[in-house]
């Protein structure tokens, strides 16, 4: 069964979604499962907001108080807390994720586009690591198992998969796409945001039929 993933890195029900389904693959053991994640970016205009927190950022761009804000936030580190995930947004770093996914997309090439996905969404999730920075984008991508120089390549040249990047999300447009995460089952059923456990099971279930 090949399932296909929308994300996007800056997203943090995309992580708790990765987690849920991959909770719920736990239940077939028997089964045979592809993975591949497509590329989304919630907001492709987002620069670095230098000494600007998460909670401020969301703040601005809702119109809301930021004690509003750090309420809303709260209610996301309790449902990815629920999944067994750490979110800290005290500390996480305001990043476009343009040059992470055209990373991924190099990731997906040598198979390893899962790994690439968890480091990345660990990084800035839990680890408050600047996903704007050079360098740490070519130390995360060598812990996933990629050679430094093929990284260091796709950072300084920002056309290399970035076509890959455009076309995973022009086909999101296709599909009608309204946000992520979205996942697609053999492009027959698809599970829309990162719903409980028990819908991504459901859903395996009834394709098995």
């Amino acid at each position: 069964m090949k399932i296909e993933i929308w994300s996007d890195i800056m997203c943090p029900f995309c992580y708790i979604g990765k987690r849920q389904l991959e909770i719920a693959l736990a239940e077939f053991p028997n089964g045979e499962f592809e993975i591949e994640w497509k590329s989304f970016q919630l907001d492709p205009t987002i620069t670095p907001q230098s000494g600007k927190d998460v909670y401020t950022f969301l703040a601005e761009r809702k119109g809301i108080s930021i004690d509003q804000s750090i309420e809303m936030h709260k209610g996301v580190v309790e449902h990815a807390k629920s999944v067994g995930l750490d979110y800290h947004f005290d500390k996480a770093i305001i990043s476009n994720s343009l040059t992470a996914h055209r990373i991924i997309h190099l990731a997906k090439s040598k198979k390893l586009g899962d790994e690439m996905e968890e480091i990345f969404f660990k990084a800035y999730f839990t680890d408050g690591k600047d996903l704007n920075d050079a360098q740490t984008l070519i130390e995360l991508g060598v812990q996933a198992g990629l050679d430094s120089k093929e990284i260091q390549e796709v950072v300084e040249n920002e056309n290399l998969y970035l076509n890959d990047v455009h076309g995973d999300i022009h086909e999101a447009n296709q599909i009608g796409v309204q946000g992520v995460p979205f996942f697609v089952f053999d492009r027959k059923y698809a599970v829309s945001g990162a719903q409980p456990v028990e819908a991504f099971v459901n859903t395996i279930k009834e394709m098995q039929k």
